[in-house]
């Protein structure tokens, strides 16, 4: 159910208008999983009786949540105050007016990891702020790793080798990310055309760049794994849910998925709790490039209470705030230090390979027609995948494809 609290009818005067920008809010976000985020805002609602904050649960698919969100700030309700975003959107959100700058002062950026903040800049201004973070890794099958004598693969090769060689032996399938036709494959294209050092959009989101022998050595990798079979044809159809009950239920050798994958392979109803581990990605010749993940916190441009907003945002990436992203959200904060704490590193192993994952992570292509980016980036990739298309035909068609897309205006 939506709540609808926080609701404006057109032509009525602000809280804005009235009260200098301070009162009641609403906080939109995609489903809350973990329900972590209710008890938090509680502590906000307990110290702030007259800016209490509602939140506004949308459907957890990301496109489904994306939709009521442009919706809502295209008609200029002013239903939703502040948004948490995907960092993917913040440039089309900035470019189309729908969020408002910030003031770096007013945030504590320089105690976030490197390279986050540049998930919320659009045109060299903040638009957002960090909330979570994340990085792709590879998870992979400990035991069986062990069992071989081998350590976890550092470069696509010794990636390929075993999930060709091992995880036949064990009735395992090799390797598997997600390959469905949608923002994830955007997600795992871009990791592959990143690791073999390319991109796909100029850093001013206009110029085509992914016609390169970077690109199709990265979107070559994967179709010959599909084509080989050491990933299975399955996997394409797998999204981060499909995927990770795979390897939870150990059909897989290798995973490439976000962080959050750890909770539930450790469960008790996983096959391969205490039998797992993570690094970073690979990459051709060593560690890989992931793309940076995670979700950013912007003021919408109609928000009734826009002062109120900042401060909640500012609260909402607090240390104390953020340990509990983590500890009780299960999500990588964005707070540098966190990754350091020994109780937290004991308790969250991967920890020290996500933070080099995170440090070393590149954002998706900023462009202000970024959905129409993902969807070429989705289609063409799938159709090298699925061999209906050679990974040198599918890098032409994606270059034409994305400069018919970056010149319009």
């Amino acid at each position: 159910m939506v709540v609808m609290a926080g609701y404006v009818a057109s032509g009525t005067p602000t809280g804005t208008e009235r009260d200098g920008g301070r009162g009641p809010m609403t906080l939109a976000t995609a489903g809350d999983l973990t329900g972590y985020l209710g008890p938090v805002l509680e502590g906000w609602n307990r110290d702030h009786p007259a800016e209490k904050v509602t939140l506004v649960e949308l459907p957890d698919s990301a496109d489904e949540t994306r939709s009521q969100m442009i919706t809502d700030l295209r008609s200029g309700g002013g239903r939703f105050d502040v948004l948490n975003i995907d960092v993917a959107w913040t440039s089309e959100f900035a470019a189309a007016g729908w969020i408002a700058p910030l003031e770096r002062d007013r945030f504590a950026l320089e105690s976030f990891l490197p390279r986050v903040t540049d998930t919320a800049t659009y045109d060299g201004r903040l638009y957002a702020v960090p909330y979570v973070t994340n990085a792709g890794m590879l998870f992979y099958r400990k035991d069986v790793l062990d069992r071989e004598g081998e350590r976890p693969p550092r470069t696509w090769a010794e990636l390929e080798r075993q999930a060709r060689t091992i995880a036949p032996k064990y009735g395992l399938g090799g390797y598997a990310g997600q390959f469905l036709p949608y923002e994830g494959l955007t997600v795992n294209a871009a990791e592959a055309v990143y690791s073999a050092g390319g991109t796909i959009l100029g850093d001013d989101g206009e110029r085509v760049t992914v016609d390169s022998a970077a690109a199709r050595s990265g979107i070559g990798f994967l179709a010959r794994g599909v084509r080989d079979g050491w990933i299975p044809r399955e996997a394409l159809t797998y999204k981060e849910e499909e995927s990770r009950q795979a390897f939870q239920d150990g059909r897989l050798l290798f995973l490439r998925n976000w962080p959050y994958t750890w909770a539930g392979a450790s469960g008790k109803d996983s096959e391969v709790a205490g039998k797992f581990g993570a690094v970073p990605l690979p990459g051709p010749d060593g560690p890989g490039t992931s793309v940076l993940g995670g979700a950013n916190l912007a003021v919408s441009s109609h928000a009734r209470h826009p002062e109120s907003a900042r401060d909640l945002i500012a609260y909402l990436t607090s240390e104390p705030v953020q340990r509990r992203v983590l500890t009780e959200g299960a999500l990588p904060p964005v707070r540098a230090a966190l990754y350091e704490d020994p109780a937290l590193v004991s308790r969250f192993p991967y920890l020290p390979a996500l933070r080099t994952s995170v440090l070393s992570a590149a954002p998706r292509p900023k462009s202000p027609h970024y959905e129409q980016v993902s969807l070429a980036v989705q289609a063409v990739v799938h159709d090298a995948l699925a061999q209906h298309q050679t990974p040198e035909a599918a890098v032409r068609r994606l270059a034409d494809e994305l400069a018919a897309i970056t010149r319009r205006r």
